[in-house]
């Protein structure tokens, strides 16, 4: 194999593969990347086990063929490359090595041989659709803090998307939770997507899937079966096995009788919070909010460091009311609000909050309170 490629176009497609790629493993081919020249094309492909990434580029192919060599290796060679440089990448499979080479560059890098690479089988896809990168950015970006990080509920370790009833119809939703804050993301369903299968997406692959999304205007082709998602644009393809467990039924903890409500400044209050959680206790990060006719004080008293307090205008005309949460909890769910407005709807100094951006239900979020 012998290739030339412009070091941008290599930079991009070997960042997306050593991504994927996990960093301590025991088996030594899954630390590389397979690379396969055919035509004016080479494809770039790594591999967890669970997660697979393809990425095609164009390259000048002098000779056909294809090796593995390690994938973080790799990138570090070439992020290291002045800008603008043509790379070449030689294979001649005697040897058992590499060349990689830019102007006065050279390196010489160990390979393995390409038929020990796992490649992810593929499987059946019951629903295939396309939908814009904008859309499914929204979904996800907005979903994925509150995944779940312990290991023991492994269900709730993903973003659970699924096609949904709403009040106006069928919807593409992604809901994720933790049991203390649950995000609830709605968008309109796409052509096609009315008989796929709900899926436990991984919080790993939402990550990688990130990258694919950066252009408003592409369209992502998804294709989704009982056990695997694809996502793919015409340079990059993400296979991911979803998680193999049963969503929990989230719409029983989304309040509905909550008649108290708060319209506040979502910057001012986000900023509010985090400067007085600053003397929080750490473990707790507890943030009182007391409730008054237009008026909230944010209060942190921490007995050790010291206490906090800030008061901000708002818009709230119902009975008083004292409820604590946690400052993270309180900061990560603030952040999500692309308008100016945030209005939470409260019911007791007990019961969980749901929060929304102005009057859109298409994006909600839940979170519970704290004793303080």
């Amino acid at each position: 194999m012998k290739i030339s490629i412009e070091r941008a176009a290599l930079l991009k497609a070997v960042s997306q593969a050593q991504s994927v790629v996990e960093r301590r493993n025991t088996i030594p081919i899954l630390a590389n990347v397979l690379i396969e020249a055919e035509g004016d094309a080479v494809s770039f492909r790594a591999t967890d086990l669970d997660i697979e990434v393809v990425d095609k580029t164009l390259a000048q192919v002098e000779r056909a063929g294809a090796t593995t060599v390690s994938a973080v290796m790799l990138h570090e060679i070439v992020r290291k490359l002045p800008d603008g440089a043509l790379v070449s990448l030689t294979d001649d499979g005697a040897s058992g090595r590499l060349a990689v080479e830019a102007g006065r560059s050279n390196f010489s890098l160990a390979t393995l041989p390409k038929e020990d690479f796992p490649v992810m089988a593929t499987s059946e896809y019951a629903s295939n659709f396309s939908a814009r990168a904008a859309d499914l950015r929204r979904l996800f970006d907005k979903s994925k803090f509150a995944i779940s990080t312990e290991e023991t509920r492994y269900y709730l370790n993903g973003v659970y998307m699924h096609v949904a009833d709403s009040d106006g119809g069928k919807v593409l939703r992604c809901v994720a939770t933790d049991g203390h804050r649950l995000a609830r993301i709605d968008s309109g369903l796409p052509d096609g997507a009315g008989d796929m299968p709900g899926v436990i997406v991984p919080r790993k692959t939402v990550g990688e899937l990130r990258k694919l999304l950066d252009d408003d205007d592409m369209q992502i082709a998804v294709s989704v079966s009982e056990t695997k998602i694809r996502f793919a644009t015409p340079e990059i393809t993400l296979t991911s096995k979803v998680i193999d467990g049963t969503f929990p039924d989230y719409t029983r903890v989304i309040p509905t009788g909550n008649t108290r409500k708060l319209e506040v400044d979502a910057a001012d209050f986000a900023q509010a919070v985090d400067r007085v959680a600053t003397v929080s206790s750490e473990r707790s990060r507890a943030v009182k909010l007391s409730l008054d006719e237009d008026r909230l004080i944010l209060s942190v008293n921490a007995p050790d460091s010291g206490a906090a307090e800030e008061e901000l205008a708002v818009a709230y005309n119902d009975e008083r009311l004292e409820i604590g949460f946690n400052a993270k909890y309180l900061l990560e769910i603030a952040s999500q609000v692309d308008r100016e407005n945030a209005v939470f709807m409260f019911n007791s100094s007990g019961d969980p909050t749901l929060m929304r951006e102005g009057n859109d239900t298409s994006a909600i979020y839940v979170v519970m309170p704290m004793r303080v």
